[in-house]
């Protein structure tokens, strides 16, 4: 980018071998999407862009082809297992890039998806003068000494302490040595820690609030929009010796409504709605005509499922706004009922449900009395999690 200086010759470790038990879910957390992208991916797209080359991305055994799907069509990057902790890990990344020795090397997180630029800039400043570097922020809140029973043992001077951060900036050499000699525990924290027991100094440079690790599940959540908004429209034909559902009500009626399921107009709609505000495709998609499983089937069903993916996706139904566009049957006399059934499905409270019906003036398929379409829009908040 304009204004962005040149930086100097490195190669980067991702480390992307953790379980991510924390975050929730079936997936590891650095496979899962943040800002629209897998949390691998912005790593390793920000790296590449700043120059990293070789850039190795350290997986969980079996986990490739979920890791290459995670970096798309990123080029240049390099996948190798890692080991029983993170520090097994950030070695074999190191050990893969023995032969070519470079002469920095960045060790990055994959958990911290918003890397910037100038973070780099600086740890590659301070390679100038220091075999290692790393970021770090300054300590605000006050710091306590906790007992073994869980009382206050004695403070700690926040002024000497440091929270740390990553990318953390090594002279390869010092950091392969000082790993290779390490005889401490099994984990050592960071990298930094290895090549200071090694005798190597570490610089400690600005960091950015923006190095946020990704841990629990609402952090995922951090830069989602707090509201999403989806519409939905459905058509469906009227036959003769059809059943007739609209809202998941049974309407008496001469004709009904034909479709693979029970076609219900009114519950499509909405269900479309719901599948479109948290960009999940249509009815279709998940429940497709061709599938003989949901042939008749209750159209209440398909609503519940996009509900419930919102919820997994961190929302919760916030109103619908249903009209329905027809010239019969009247839907005044069955407008409660509609609407309750509508709230149960949904999980609302039914003033949260609005239920209109219009007509076109006898215009087109719909004043023909050929069939009965529906429009919805509905709003999605932004869950809190405990």
């Amino acid at each position: 980018m304009a204004g962005e200086r040149p930086l100097p010759p490195f190669a980067a470790i991702v480390v992307a071998a953790g379980k991510g038990l924390r975050v929730g879910g079936v997936l590891p957390k650095q496979y899962r999407t943040w800002r629209g992208r897998p949390l691998l991916r912005h790593s390793v797209e920000t790296l590449r862009e700043a120059g990293a080359a070789p850039l190795v991305v350290v997986i969980a055994e079996g986990a490739e082809d979920h890791a290459r799907a995670a970096v798309g069509d990123a080029t240049g990057v390099r996948f190798v297992t890692g080991g029983a902790n993170r520090q097994d890990s950030v070695r074999a990344g190191l050990e893969a890039l023995a032969d070519e020795a470079p002469a920095r090397v960045l060790v990055h997180d994959a958990a911290r998806p918003d890397l910037p630029r100038a973070v780099i800039e600086r740890l590659m400043d301070a390679l100038a003068e220091h075999p290692g570097a790393i970021p770090v922020l300054p300590v605000v809140d006050s710091l306590a000494v906790a007992s073994a029973r869980g009382t206050m043992a004695d403070k700690a001077d926040r002024e000497s302490l440091r929270r740390v951060q990553t990318p953390q900036a090594f002279r390869f050499e010092a950091i392969l040595v000082a790993h290779r000699a390490w005889v401490g525990g099994t984990d050592a924290g960071d990298d930094a820690q290895v090549l200071a027991a090694n005798g190597g100094e570490v610089a400690l440079v600005r960091g950015d609030e923006r190095l946020k690790k990704v841990t629990f599940a609402e952090d995922l959540m951090d830069n989602a929009a707090a509201f999403r908004i989806g519409q939905g429209f459905d058509v469906h034909r009227l036959e003769a010796g059809e059943e007739l559902w609209l809202c998941g009500i049974r309407l008496e009626h001469d004709m009904g409504l034909a479709g693979h399921s029970d076609a219900d107009v009114a519950l499509h709609a909405i269900t479309d709605a719901v599948l479109g505000a948290i960009g999940e495709g249509d009815i279709g998609t998940h429940f497709p005509p061709s599938d003989p499983q949901w042939a008749g089937a209750r159209s209440g069903r398909f609503l519940e499922h996009a509900v419930s993916l919102a919820r997994e996706a961190g929302y919760a139904l916030a109103n619908i706004d249903l009209t329905l566009i027809c010239e019969a049957p009247k839907i005044g006399p069955h407008r409660a009922a509609m609407r309750a059934e509508v709230a149960r499905l949904a999980g609302l409270c039914e003033s949260a449900v609005s239920i209109k019906a219009t007509t076109t003036e006898r215009l087109g398929f719909t004043g023909r009395g050929e069939g009965i379409a529906a429009q919805a829009i509905v709003a999605l908040s932004r869950e809190e999690r405990p």
